[in-house]
């Protein structure tokens, strides 16, 4: 069957692809290697029969969240040679690190075992007239709806209080008064000009409105003749 050495083919490429994340020195290759990583992950997805969960990991993570990281890293001027200088100095506490989270997992992977009833549970009957999607929505939806709910809730609340903590009242930021908006006659803004055929900037001018008051309407100005005058 053609499953087996897809299965192992996907596996390769996504254990390479992880590896290639974390040590790329140029973080644009880091996140290429990333998106690499869920289209191989997503692929074992569809072997193992969740087709949801792989179009969920191609739209979101590939789609979203990985091209945000994309943009972000080439959009930010980063200073290769000054992330490559503290490598030394933090080598030691990495190191340490490392081995502290190698132990534990070897801990709890060496006390794991497998429960009895844990062979006939991966079996668990599967309704021939419906797929993937449906019963992992309706599984969500009918068992699960409360924690659903919860889990929406908390990220709710957790993208409100970003936006909190992040909002800046800037007092000379610009602002949009609707009722000047709407008071404001087309004589206040608007100005019929004839111009001569052929005639440049140098002659007509750029008009454009003063900075007054909010109150008042906007003075137009010609910038084109103001500069002549001032020569």
């Amino acid at each position: 069957m053609l499953a087996v050495p897809a299965f192992y083919v996907f596996s390769a490429v996504l254990l390479i692809s992880a590896a290639m994340v974390v040590s790329a020195r140029n973080p644009v290759h880091s996140v290429l290697f990333l998106i690499l990583a869920f289209f191989n992950a997503a692929g074992l997805f569809l072997l193992a029969g969740a087709e949801f969960l792989a179009m969920i990991l191609v739209i979101v993570y590939v789609g979203a969240v990985a091209v945000l990281f994309l943009f972000v890293v080439m959009m930010l001027d980063i200073n290769f040679a000054e992330l490559r200088s503290g490598f030394q100095r933090y080598l030691p506490v990495g190191l340490a690190i490392g081995v502290v989270l190698f132990v534990e997992i070897a801990a709890v992977v060496g006390g794991w075992q497998l429960a009895p009833e844990s062979a006939a549970l991966r079996f668990a009957p599967v309704a021939p007239d419906t797929h993937n999607t449906a019963q992992l929505g309706t599984l969500l939806y009918t068992d699960y709806i409360f924690l659903f709910q919860t889990a929406g809730l908390v990220l709710l609340v957790a993208m409100i209080g970003a936006i909190v903590l992040t909002l800046r009242d800037r007092r000379a930021s610009r602002r949009q008064s609707i009722a000047i908006q709407t008071a404001r006659r087309p004589t206040d803004t608007l100005e019929l000009i004839d111009v001569p055929l052929g005639a440049g900037i140098a002659r007509v001018g750029i008009r454009r409105p003063l900075a007054t008051e909010p109150e008042e309407a906007p003075a137009l100005v010609e910038i084109g003749h103001a500069h002549s005058e001032e020569h």
